[in-house]
């Protein structure tokens, strides 16, 4: 059975490459009979906002598109507030930390705000962690609790993580040169991303994740995770960026293309969705 997901994160109002990938998951959760749900990751608790999470809501309702389990309608798997599942996270880290699969170690503050929400590949310019700077295979290994500082996942250099995207075609990222130990728990007690988003797909029973094509290093990094915790991942369906007239992602700072903006300019649900990027700024 098909379940896929909307996860948006509340920092600001959706801006038109959200919605058209919205609606795209939308469709294919539709077109495969299959169960969309609806999840808020507000784990950012320095730029989500209520008022964000909300609008989102609103937006996407206004867009046509409708969800099967999550905000007012309910569901198994509630709640479906990222910052309301902190101990389904923290078990998670333990799984993990017993597997040897993650150590303790404390970087820089801008390592750890890069962990707060999806590493977009455009400005995925985090260093690779220098493998002689790790610690010994058993470091944390009699770890209960995270504590004060910040965990990685030890990745297996050299090794090729390859998949099969539904729209983007075969992928294959080579963990220690694409990307390197990356965080997993931040020391102030919060999953990273790539942590909760994992935990909450396998939680959820998601079995395709559609998002954007800027997450495709994601992917390879999620992967090793699902390996870590012996868990089934999900397939991929990674969609092609929207690009603004300068040709660059789409983000929330971007002026004028937030979808309350083109609601406002009389817009209709079928113009945000479907028309041409010249003729909505028209």
């Amino acid at each position: 059975m098909y379940r896929g997901r909307l996860a948006p994160t509340p920092t600001g109002f959706l801006h038109l490459g959200h919605a058209r990938t919205f609606a795209l998951a939308a469709k294919r959760a539709q077109e495969a009979s299959g169960t969309l749900l609806y999840r808020t990751e507000d784990l950012d608790a320095s730029r989500c906002r209520p008022e964000f999470a909300a609008a989102a809501i609103e937006d996407l309702r206004w867009l046509g598109l409708k969800w099967t389990e999550g905000p007012d309608v309910g569901g198994p798997h509630a709640p479906y507030v990222q910052s309301q599942r902190l101990p389904w996270f923290h078990a998670v880290w333990q799984q993990l930390q017993a597997a040897g699969a993650v150590y303790p170690c404390d970087k820089s503050r801008q390592d750890v705000e890069r962990s707060l929400t999806a590493p977009h590949s455009e400005d995925d310019a985090e260093p690779i962690f220098p493998p002689a700077l790790r610690p010994a295979t058993d470091a944390g290994r009699g770890a209960r609790e995270p504590g004060l500082s910040n965990w990685r996942f030890r990745v297996p250099d050299g090794e090729a993580i390859a998949f099969d995207d539904a729209l983007q075609g075969p992928h294959s990222f080579v963990a220690g040169r694409d990307f390197g130990d990356f965080l997993i728990w931040r020391k102030d007690g919060f999953p990273s991303y790539e942590l909760a988003v994992v935990a909450d797909d396998h939680a959820m029973g998601i079995t395709e994740v559609v998002r954007g094509s800027d997450l495709l290093i994601s992917t390879a990094r999620q992967l090793l995770i699902y390996r870590a915790l012996g868990w089934t991942p999900p397939t991929w369906a990674h969609a092609t960026l929207v690009l603004d007239a300068a040709g660059k992602r789409m983000a929330k700072r971007s002026a004028g293309l937030s979808i309350r903006e083109f609601r406002a300019k009389g817009k209709t649900a079928v113009e945000v969705l479907q028309a041409p990027i010249s003729e909505l700024l028209s």
